[in-house]
C-alpha cells in the first residue's frame, strides 16, 4: 500500500506532457530519411539493397551488397540525392564527406547501416551544412565487394 501511494504521489508531482513545452503539442519524430529531390533518387530505393554477412577470423561481421536491379541500373549514372552532411575534415568547405539518409547525432537511434549513407568525393567543395539536408549530384558507384562497409559512392559530385 505504501508503495502504491508513493507511486501515486510521484505521478501527481510530474508535469503533464502538454505543459512541459509551454502547452504546445509534442514534436513529431524527425527520424525520417531526407526527402527525395526533384528528379532524384530516394533513400527508400537505396535502402532496398540487401546484404550478405559473414564473421571473419577475428569475430568482425563483414558485409557485401546484393543490389536489386533498380539500383544496379543507376551504376555509373549521374544522380541527385538529398541527405545530411557528416564532414570528414576540419574545414569550412568539404570535398570528401559522408551523406547520411537520416539526421545525425541522436544517441537513441541505431547507427547508419551501409544502405543509409553515401561516401561523397566532390569536384566542387561544399560549404559545411550540418543542420539541414543538402542535395548532392554526382556519379553513383556501387561498391562494397571488398567488404569495406561502403556500398555507395558519389564521385565528380557538386552541390545541386
Amino acid at each position: 500500500m505504501r508503495r502504491a501511494a508513493a507511486l501515486l504521489l510521484l505521478a501527481a508531482a510530474a508535469p503533464a506532457p502538454a505543459f512541459q513545452d509551454g502547452g504546445r503539442a509534442p514534436v513529431e519524430d524527425i527520424w525520417k530519411p531526407a526527402p527525395t529531390p526533384r528528379g532524384g533518387i530516394s533513400w527508400q530505393l537505396l535502402e532496398s539493397t540487401k546484404e550478405t554477412t559473414r564473421t571473419d577470423d577475428q569475430g568482425y561481421i563483414r558485409a557485401k551488397p546484393l543490389f536489386p536491379p533498380a539500383v544496379q541500373a543507376l551504376a555509373g549514372r549521374r544522380v541527385r540525392v538529398s541527405g545530411w552532411m557528416m564532414p570528414l575534415e576540419n574545414a569550412a568547405r568539404q570535398r570528401h564527406f559522408v551523406l547520411l539518409a537520416y539526421p545525425p547525432g541522436c544517441p537513441f537511434h541505431f547507427h547508419a547501416g551501409p544502405t543509409q549513407f553515401i561516401e561523397v568525393k566532390a569536384d566542387t567543395a561544399f560549404a559545411v551544412e550540418i543542420e539541414q539536408a543538402i542535395t548532392v549530384e554526382g556519379v553513383l558507384e556501387l561498391t562494397g565487394e571488398d567488404e569495406s562497409g561502403i556500398f555507395y559512392r558519389l564521385t565528380a559530385a557538386r552541390p545541386s
